[in-house]
C-alpha cells in the first residue's frame, strides 16, 4: 500500500483535531459546570463548530462525558508504583501519585468532571467505584495482606474523593492555600492508617 492510499484509509488530520477540541472544550465544562449544567450545544459554543458535530462524533452526551472524563490514569501502572517500596510508606507513595494527577491540568479536569457528575450521574459514580476505588485501591490493601481490602479501599478513596472535593470543588480556602508538601505530609498518614493500620472492629 502506497503512503497516499494509506492516509486516504485513515482519519483525516483536520478530522482528529475537531475531535480533540471538542473533548477539551467538553473536559472544560464538565470540570466547570458538572454534568447536569453542560449541554451538547454549550460544548460546541465553546468548541467553535455546530453542535451537529458534536453528535456525529460522540452521539449522547453520556457517550461524551465517558471519553472526556475517563480516569486519566491506568489502574495497573499505578498499583505497582504505589506497592514498590517500604510497606510503611505507602501513604506517601499513594498521596504522591494523587497530586503528580491533580498537578496535571488535564488530568486534573477529567478527575473533577468525573468527582462532581458522581452525585448526579451514575456512569460517573460506577468510575469512581469501579476504576479508583475496585481496580486501584483494593489490589493496593490486598496485595499488603489484608482481609478488609473492600473497606480500607473505600475509607481510602473517600479521603481522595474528599480532597478533590474540597480543594477543586468547593474551593476551601485553606486546602487551596495549602502547598503540595503540605497536603502530603498531612494526608500520607491518613492513607497510611486505613491501608495498614488497626480498624476498630466493635
Amino acid at each position: 500500500m502506497t503512503s497516499v492510499s494509506r492516509r486516504r484509509a485513515g482519519r483525516p488530520p483536520g478530522e482528529s483535531r475537531t475531535r480533540e477540541r471538542i473533548l477539551g472544550a467538553a473536559r472544560s465544562l464538565f470540570a466547570e459546570q458538572g454534568f447536569d449544567r453542560t449541554s451538547l450545544r454549550g460544548v460546541a459554543a465553546a468548541a467553535g463548530v455546530d453542535v451537529a458535530l458534536v453528535s456525529h462524533y460522540f452521539g449522547s452526551k453520556q457517550r461524551l462525558f465517558a471519553e472526556a472524563a475517563a480516569l486519566p490514569v491506568d489502574p495497573a501502572e499505578v498499583v505497582p508504583r504505589v506497592l514498590a517500596g517500604p510497606r510503611e510508606e505507602i501513604g506517601r507513595r499513594l498521596i504522591e501519585q494523587v497530586l503528580d494527577i491533580l498537578d496535571a491540568p488535564e488530568s486534573r479536569q477529567r478527575v473533577v468532571a468525573l468527582i462532581r457528575a458522581a452525585a448526579s450521574e451514575e456512569g460517573a459514580a460506577q468510575v469512581v467505584r469501579e476504576r479508583l476505588a475496585r481496580e486501584m485501591l483494593e489490589p493496593v490493601a490486598a496485595a499488603l495482606g489484608s482481609s478488609d481490602a473492600p473497606l480500607r479501599a473505600a475509607l481510602t478513596n473517600a479521603q481522595i474523593v474528599g480532597l478533590v472535593m474540597s480543594r477543586h470543588i468547593l474551593g476551601v480556602e485553606a486546602t487551596v492555600a495549602a502547598g503540595r508538601e503540605q497536603l502530603a505530609a498531612a494526608l500520607a498518614p491518613a492513607l497510611q492508617h486505613f491501608l495498614t493500620g488497626p480498624l476498630d472492629r466493635r
